[in-house]
């Protein structure tokens, strides 16, 4: 820790470009920045969409056990994000707060990628969740570190949203290069689905590493400032009476949910209800994917016109209206085409732009407690996305258990059944769309009132020692 020191303190001072939270930060550092976000995503993805639908076809493992060990190890982190953030808002080293916990969740999150993506035929409930729960423990040190940090370097209310814009713009090229392994080993080199699942894994493991000690080196972490009031767990437990938190997450669950229970449905829906295999549906979520790139500056943008909460209800109500049309689309592949790409749109919308709020809400609460709760604020956001993945795999693939679906019926299922799979592909996501437009539809933290704070916060911090 001490060598990445010296070398980040080597680096041309470059003021308010290199992170110190005082400017603009580059956008050649934003780069470097957000590069951990590839291989994150790249992990993160494949565990919802992929691994479900490779483990029931080709490991043998049924859809009750898998549904059972998902939701479990989602609940896991309903209590692990908040105490986590708990913990990186007390540390307080020469390395830095969020730094140490970015570098010490990466050999786990490589370990249980190799455990999960590698795993054979025979694995059981106890193995799948053995390694979920690991894998989900070091993805979690390691992104809400990365998360919180991205809210020190930037503390304007536009700021933010540029900082989280190429941060999940990077998340969307390591989902787009990750759904690319499976069509690539096929058509490229003629090998199997489960070849392409086992690329996955080793894209993570051997990308993880170093994208987050370019990060480290690039970027400075702007130094920890002191609190007004000491923290304790009684200040903690007040943020769930606030309403901007709880507002920020109900709309997080909904607005996760959604796209979640779609993704774990996907390969289903395509292969029994429109007839693709494996490789080209993989094809199409390669464009939606490629969708939520283009999206990403749009929401940006459009936050910078007319504020993030507004920005955000145009998006949900854009998807919901994109997914809903997939039930009415004629079969083809340029209808394919058009729904998946205009269904991608929104998809970072909510990523970028709930984190920019939370982010906002972070400076509110400071102001108001004299308490620095970035790590728990971000931890209570990471968890409430992890109730959206737990709530949509338990659902969906419940739902097709209790209708009598089975995977490797395909098409051949009952119409009932097919059905079902239909609804909860399309219909339902598009339901939590609505919702989580309704429910952010109130939020009042806007551009004005953020200059506020943030004036009161400088006056105050300039009088700190």
């Amino acid at each position: 820790m001490v060598v990445v020191d010296e070398v980040a303190g080597a680096l041309p001072p470059s003021g308010s470009n290199a992170g110190d939270g005082k400017g603009r930060l580059s956008n050649w550092r934003l780069a470097a920045f957000a590069l951990p976000c590839v291989p994150v995503a790249a992990m993160l993805l494949p565990v919802t969409v992929y691994l479900p639908n490779y483990y029931a076809t080709e490991l043998g493992v049924g859809l009750g056990v898998l549904a059972s060990a998902f939701a479990i190890v989602r609940l896991f982190d309903l209590w692990l994000d908040p105490a986590l953030g708990f913990m990186i808002d007390k540390t307080n080293t020469r390395f830095g707060r969020y730094r140490p916990w970015l570098v010490a969740g990466t050999p786990l999150a490589v370990l249980a990628v190799w455990m999960l993506f590698m795993a054979r035929p025979g694995v059981d409930g106890t193995y799948i969740l053995t390694w979920l729960i690991l894998g989900f423990i070091g993805q979690s040190m390691a992104s809400m570190a990365h998360v919180a940090w991205a809210a020190r370097i930037a503390p304007e209310y536009d700021q933010r949203s540029r900082v989280y814009g190429w941060w999940q713009g990077f998340t969307v090229l390591g989902i787009i290069a990750v759904l690319a392994m499976p069509p690539l080993m096929k058509l490229g080199f003629g090998l199997d689905h489960a070849a392409g699942v086992r690329a996955m894994g080793w894209f993570v493991i051997l990308s993880l590493p170093p994208t987050i000690l370019l990060a480290l080196l690039f970027v400075r972490e702007p130094k920890v400032l002191p609190n007004v009031t000491p923290p304790n767990w009684r200040q903690y437990l007040a943020l769930m009476r606030r309403g901007n938190v709880l507002r920020l997450l109900a709309a997080d669950i909904a607005w996760g949910t959604g796209p979640a229970l779609a993704g774990s449905l996907f390969f289903f829906y395509f292969d029994a209800i429109r007839g693709y295999d494996r490789s080209a549906a993989g094809l199409l979520l390669l464009l939606y994917f490629g969708g939520a790139l283009a999206g990403s500056p749009l929401w940006t943008w459009l936050a910078r016109r007319i504020g993030k909460h507004r920005a955000l209800m145009f998006a949900a109500l854009g998807y919901a209206a994109a997914q809903s049309s997939i039930l009415i689309a004629p079969h083809g592949l340029t209808w394919g085409i058009l729904t998946m790409t205009l269904a991608g749109l929104p998809f970072t919308a909510g990523p970028i732009l709930l984190r920019a709020m939370m982010a906002d809400v972070g400076d509110e609460e400071r102001l108001a407690s004299g308490v620095d709760r970035n790590g728990l604020l971000f931890g209570l956001l990471s968890g409430t996305v992890k109730i959206g993945s737990a709530l949509a795999v338990f659902i969906g693939l419940n739902s097709l258990e209790v209708f009598g679906f089975q995977a490797k019926l395909g098409a051949d299922n009952s119409e009932q059944a097919l059905l079902a799979l239909s609804v909860a592909f399309a219909a339902v996501p598009a339901v939590f769309g609505l919702a989580a437009a309704a429910i952010i539809a109130g939020h009042r933290l806007d551009a004005g009132a953020h200059a506020v704070v943030r004036r009161e916060l400088d006056d105050r911090d300039g009088e700190l020692p």
